[in-house]
This record gives C-alpha cells, sequence and structure tokens, in this order.
C-alpha cells in the first residue's frame, strides 16, 4: 500500500494534470495515470453504462471521444477524500461550460471520480457519477442558446440516430461491473 503522504502527492499530480488538460482541452495525456488493464467507467442514466477496459481504450474513448466537444468545459475538484488502507480516492467535481457570451453554466448536483490505486501509484479502476438529469438539463439549455460546441452537436446526433458508440453497453451488461 502507498503512504498517506504519497497518495496525497498523486493526487495533486492528478489535480495539475487536469487543470492542463482543461486548459488545452485535451484529455488524452492523463492516460498515463492508468494501468495497462484498467477500466474506467460510469453510469449514463436509465439505459445505458459506458465502461473502457483498458488503457488504450481510456485513452481513446474516455478521455478522447467522450471529452471531444467540451473543450470549453472545466471539472472544478471541491474535495478529495483519501483512504489510505485501501489506496482508493474519491474526487468531488462541478462540471462548468464556459459559454461564448462569457458566461459559464455549472450543472446542478454531485458528481466524482472514485479511483483505486496500484501500489505503483496508478489508476486500477475509476467510477465516475454525476446526476443525469441535471446534465442532461444543461445539455437541452446549452442547445437552447446555441452555446453547443459543433463537435458535441454531432455527437448528439450520432447519437439520436441511433449510432453505437463505443464503450457504449445496455444497462447492466458492460464487460466490468459499474457497482
Amino acid at each position: 500500500m502507498a503512504s498517506r503522504s504519497e497518495l496525497e502527492d498523486w493526487v495533486q499530480r492528478w489535480l495539475d494534470a487536469n487543470r492542463a488538460a482543461e486548459a488545452a482541452g485535451d484529455w488524452k495525456p492523463l492516460a498515463e495515470f492508468y494501468t495497462d488493464d484498467a477500466t474506467y467507467g460510469w453510469n449514463i442514466g436509465p439505459k445505458e453504462d459506458v465502461m473502457c477496459v483498458n488503457k488504450n481504450e481510456i485513452r481513446d474513448v474516455a478521455l478522447g471521444l467522450e471529452m471531444e466537444g467540451l473543450e470549453n468545459w472545466v471539472y472544478e475538484y471541491q474535495k478529495v477524500l483519501i483512504d489510505d488502507k485501501q489506496n482508493e480516492i474519491v474526487g468531488f467535481w462541478k462540471q462548468i461550460a464556459h459559454k461564448s457570451d462569457g458566461s459559464s453554466d455549472e450543472i446542478y448536483g454531485i458528481g466524482g471520480s472514485w479511483f483505486r490505486l496500484n501500489d505503483q501509484l496508478l489508476i486500477e479502476w475509476q467510477r465516475d457519477f454525476f446526476d443525469f438529469g441535471h446534465v442532461q438539463k444543461a445539455f437541452m439549455k446549452l442547445i437552447s442558446s446555441g452555446d453547443l460546441t459543433p463537435t458535441m452537436q454531432k455527437r448528439i446526433e450520432r447519437s439520436l440516430a441511433g449510432e453505437k458508440l463505443p464503450g457504449y453497453y445496455p444497462l447492466g451488461e458492460a464487460p466490468v461491473p459499474i457497482w
């Protein structure tokens, strides 16, 4: 197990890397924090889960495709809890969209990430959680105000057209449990 100070250092590196990713609008470099066989998943409502299995899929899907169109978003961590007995960390964040007029919209509700690290301080698994209803409402507001990025508009159109998106599974059928 890692020491408390090692986990605290990891959290600071993770937060710094997230801020750099947000500034660049590119989250793919965060893949270096994961083991080769890591899993990263989240639920997106009453019908589907998303699950990425292995570092490459996490980079290409979770940190790549799923973040396309969110280049003007930030995920400000508000609180981080460290369990140094299990090498687990939970971070609570806000989802904030910066709009074209200079204002911003924050998604209401609790959002966060739950991580388990291995002894080399690499992420073995990550599970995100957020209030899907409030996310949906925020996206509807961005659509009606014209503040949805063209990339996100195309993603939504593909989804509405029934296109099978990589990493998406019917509820309960992901290759690894969401919990």
